[in-house]
């Protein structure tokens, strides 16, 4: 979905531009203490069964929900879901 124009997995434009738009953000950023200090993503450990993930802000209705992996000395963002919060 990020690479083809085409894809849009069923999403509205505006999802599929911003998470097109937050997977650079991703591999820009050096960990993910730089999402906290964006405010605007609403970047948060979510809680419960879901302790184990991220999620971040893709618009109003969409957020983008991850997990981090340990591969040696990094840590790997893994894109989990799209989810409708409404």
């Amino acid at each position: 979905m990020e690479t083809d124009p085409a894809a849009t997995s069923g999403l509205p434009p505006g999802a599929v531009k911003a998470f097109r738009k937050r997977m650079q953000l991703i591999r820009a950023t050096i960990d993910e203490r730089d999402f906290y200090q964006l405010k605007s993503l609403h970047y948060e450990k979510l809680k419960g069964k879901r302790s184990h993930q991220h999620s971040m802000r893709l618009n109003d209705q969409y957020r983008l929900v991850l997990e981090y992996e340990d591969k040696s000395s990094e840590k790997i963002a893994v894109i989990v879901a799209i989810e409708d919060y409404h």
